[in-house]
């Protein structure tokens, strides 16, 4: 079988490309692999990809990219308009333009694959418009649905049932998609994100340490988290919070950190490339998200042998945590329960540890082997069963 799986940019970190990387490598062990690239922005990814999997892009915005005679002017031209068939709404529209409609256009319109895997809204639709009838098609959303606009949402409920099959990466996001498309019209399978299968180090949980990791914005609230970390200091002045990740919250936190005399116990640090060593080094994970579509660090964490503290906000980290198993879920912004959570668990070291041990065990359900399975069986059968009258050509 040959897959394609479609993102609109696989060069920089980021969640969406780091779980279908994952995805794709584990796939092209047994079926042929290939992942195109709406942009270009780099040489090459930052993220590993594997030899097997087939790498190309459609439009390439390195500075000193070189569009071939004769499209050369055209391109540039069009690389001024705004995108005609991307909707406004869609979380990274200022990414498309007039040449990525071209070029996505005429990449659908031309496909020769079995399978086709569209990651995130935009190119969803667009797949469901325009790729090949004979084109099993199956959208990704790493998003949750909620988070959509007006404008988007009607472009979902009008064109997502032309899908082959939908997967979402909680059970909640799949009854909110199964309530928004006609019944029947387009299957919905959940499928979370998958772990690559490999030897993690392992926390010993000697360090007095609690970890957070991911984009520095408001969602994952960590202005909360170092609310809630202040008053953990108040009785556990050895104790140490790291912040591993950026965005343009950055230099609000590191203020709000001075601001309440946390400069020795709370630090700010830049991404890594090694995260599953910064896990290890920690005994506690903190997970501060008002909202979190799936919560990749959490299994990331699990693997690192980390027991999780975690707002029960809508949606992952709830159907990731085994509460008073291998984490605890607090009320969903409220810093001060947050905070009396990880007390518990500094001050419970017993608990600490047990809870630690079950977070190992709870990892093997994400391992990139099991997830892989998932997508092998609904891929099979999609591909046997009678095509439906989708209205692609």
């Amino acid at each position: 079988m040959k897959i394609t799986f479609l993102l609109l940019e696989a060069f920089p970190v980021d969640g969406t490309v780091r779980s279908t990387f994952t995805l794709a490598d584990e796939l092209s062990r047994r079926h042929d692999v290939e992942l195109v690239t709406v942009r270009r922005t780099t040489d090459r990814p930052v993220l590993p990809l594997s030899d097997r999997v087939g790498l190309r892009s459609l439009v390439d915005v390195r500075p000193d990219a070189k569009v071939p005679w004769p499209h050369a002017a055209r391109a540039e031209r069009l690389t001024a308009e705004p995108s005609a068939i991307v909707h406004p709404e869609e979380r990274s529209y200022g990414k498309y333009s007039a040449w990525t409609d071209e070029r996505l256009t005429r990449f659908l319109r031309r496909l020769r694959t079995d399978v086709l895997v569209t990651t995130r809204a935009g190119l969803n639709l667009m797949a469901a418009r325009l790729a090949p009838r004979g084109v099993v098609v199956v959208g990704q959303e790493h998003l949750q649905l909620g988070i959509n606009d007006s404008g988007i949402l009607g472009e979902i409920e009008e064109w997502y049932p032309r899908l082959d099959a939908l997967t979402c990466l909680t059970s909640a996001d799949t009854a909110d998609y199964e309530q928004r498309l006609p019944a029947g019209s387009c299957p919905v399978h959940t499928i979370g994100n998958g772990l690559p299968t490999r030897v993690y180090p392992r926390s010993r949980q000697e360090n007095k340490v609690v970890v957070a990791a991911g984009r520095i914005v408001w969602i994952k609230g960590y202005d909360l988290l170092i609310d809630a970390f202040a008053r953990v200091v108040e009785k556990h002045p050895e104790w140490r919070l790291r912040i591993h990740g950026d965005g343009p919250r950055r230099e609000e936190l590191r203020r709000k950190v001075t601001r309440l005399g946390l400069y020795n116990n709370v630090r700010m640090l830049e991404p890594t490339e090694d995260m599953e060593g910064e896990l290890a080094k920690a005994s506690v994970l903190a997970v501060s998200s008002r909202a979190e579509s799936f919560g990749m660090t959490i299994i990331e964490g699990f693997a690192c042998g980390l027991p999780a503290v975690a707002f029960d906000c809508p949606r992952g980290p709830r159907e990731i945590i085994t509460d008073g198993v291998d984490g605890l879920l607090v009320p969903p912004e409220d810093a001060g329960a947050f905070a009396e959570t990880l007390i518990r668990l500094i001050d419970d070291a017993e608990l600490r540890n047990r809870m630690a041990a079950n977070a190992v065990a709870s990892a093997e359900r994400f391992d990139i082997s099991v997830v892989a399975a998932k997508w092998e069986r609904m891929l099979t059968s999609l591909s046997t069963a009678p095509r439906r009258d989708t209205g692609r050509r």
